[in-house]
């Protein structure tokens, strides 16, 4: 991946470390679109690829004091971006793997057994929905869990209300999706052993 720096990049660096936001957001405008390119050259998914970019402009505010140090930010954020990807692909893996032996349980419930549960089932498929939630997100639904308000969550997690609130919506989103896609699965199975 190349990425040509910003004429004006140690300048915005400077900026970011004191805590500038627009600053930041033209560093982010700058570098957005060419994040997405590559990352979807590796996961082919845009959804995923705009949430491994928000994940990894996270870190770098949350290091910004960090920034002035760096030689080459261009390289500091491939690498951000590289490490973000590869868990995500690893995480992908994982929850496929899961997913095949969920189905391979499922299916292999004897006929005869009668003691099918389904809000068991249900919780297990909410739990397994919530796993493949990027940990950003994950932090939000189990933080809302415990009864804190969206103010308490930034506090707690170093983030603005509008990002607990945006991962929030982009949790439930995700979440009721994959509920769609698993109950109805697990439903016609329950029908198919009647």
């Amino acid at each position: 991946m190349a990425i040509k720096p910003l004429p004006n990049e140690k300048d915005l660096l400077l900026e970011i470390a004191k805590g500038d936001g627009i600053a930041f957001a033209e560093l982010f405008r700058a570098y957005h679109g060419p994040l997405i390119k590559y990352i979807y050259t590796l996961l082919e998914s845009v959804e995923i690829c705009e949430e491994i970019v928000q994940d990894v402009f996270l870190k770098v505010w949350e290091n910004r004091a960090t920034l002035p140090k760096l030689d080459r930010f261009t390289s500091y954020l491939f690498i951000l971006t590289r490490n973000y990807a590869i868990s995500a692909i690893r995480q992908m893996v994982k929850d496929k793997k899961h997913s095949q032996l969920y189905a391979e349980e499922v299916l292999n419930l004897n006929e005869g057994e009668e003691t099918f549960n389904v809000d068991q089932e249900y919780q297990n498929i909410l739990i397994k929905a919530i796993a493949e939630l990027p940990p950003s997100q994950q932090r939000v639904l189990q933080l809302r869990q415990q009864g804190l308000k969206s103010r308490e969550i930034a506090g707690e997690m170093g983030i603005s209300i509008e990002s607990v609130k945006k991962y929030q919506q982009w949790a439930t989103k995700s979440v009721s999706k994959f509920l769609k896609l698993h109950t109805a699965i697990t439903i016609s199975v329950i029908l198919s052993m009647n």
